[in-house]
Parts: C-alpha cells; structure tokens; sequence
C-alpha cells in the first residue's frame, strides 16, 4: 500500500490483516459448505433450494475476493494454503447435515453461519468506524449482504 494510503489507516495495520484473514477464511468454509449442500441436496423440490444455496455461494466467494483485494491492499497476504482456514477462521466450518433431504437442518447450519458472519462485520465495522474508510464501506457492504442472507433463509423456515 501506498505511503499515504497507509498513513490514514488509523488502526495497526497488522491486526487489520489479521482480522480480515479471519473473516476471508470464514468466506471460503462458508462458500464451500453452501456450494456443497447445493450439489447435494435431494427431496421433494430440492432444485429451489439448491439454487438457492448456490446463489449465496457465489456471494460468498465474492465476499472472499473482495476481502483479498483489501488484504493485499493493505500490503498483506490472504492465507495461501486451504487446509488452514478452519484453523485460521472465526467459526468452525458450518457443516453440512448427512440428511441431504433434510431442508431445516441445512437452513439452520446457513443461519447459524450467517450469524456468525453478521457478528465479525458488525466487530469489524466498529473497528474500522471513522479509522479506515475503505475498509469499513468494505464491511459495511458485506454486512448488509450477510444480513440479507440471514433475512432469506428466515423466510424459508416460515
């Protein structure tokens, strides 16, 4: 990042990135558990809910490089290797339930990971609040986003 760029940063830069790390690994579990409950899903209409799952995967992977770009942004890296985003995320992995057919198991593991999600945009929007102003339109973006999917998958269990 450039001199000025990171002059404005009014928080440690470093825990930033280590903050955003967390939040981009917690993406990629997220897009993977959602993309594969969307391949996986059976039952009666389970092509609705599959498109479903795969529209918010996408959104996720999206979330994911938006906040590699601001990662790297900031002159840091986004975690190279995949077998360390559980351990490096905020949440476990939402796993998928073994029952494919079993619609109100996978909408509460997507709630209770939106949730989540809604809980580190939330942190980080306060971190980031009047001290970094890209990052914090960043988060707030995402955060409206994650909100939005907490929204639909509560509308599905009504």
């Amino acid at each position: 990042m450039g001199k000025q760029g990171t002059k404005i940063v009014g928080i440690d830069v470093g825990d930033l990135i280590k903050d955003l790390n967390k939040a981009y690994c917690d993406e990629w579990l997220a897009y993977y558990a959602y993309w594969y409950m969307a391949k996986t899903v059976t039952g009666k209409g389970y092509e609705d809910i599959s498109e479903f799952l795969a529209k918010i995967a996408k959104e996720e992977e999206e979330h994911a490089g938006e906040l590699a770009d601001r990662i790297q942004e900031l002159g840091g890296l986004p975690l190279a290797n995949p077998i360390e985003l559980e351990k490096n995320a905020n949440a476990p992995y939402p796993k998928p339930p073994k029952d494919t057919a079993d619609y109100d198991k996978i909408i509460k593991v997507v709630l209770d990971a939106e949730a989540g999600a809604i809980e580190v945009y939330n942190k980080l929007a306060e971190k980031t609040k009047d001290k970094d102003h890209a990052t914090y339109q960043l988060i707030g973006h995402i955060l409206s986003e994650e909100i939005k999917h907490e929204d639909m998958f509560e509308d599905l269990l009504e």
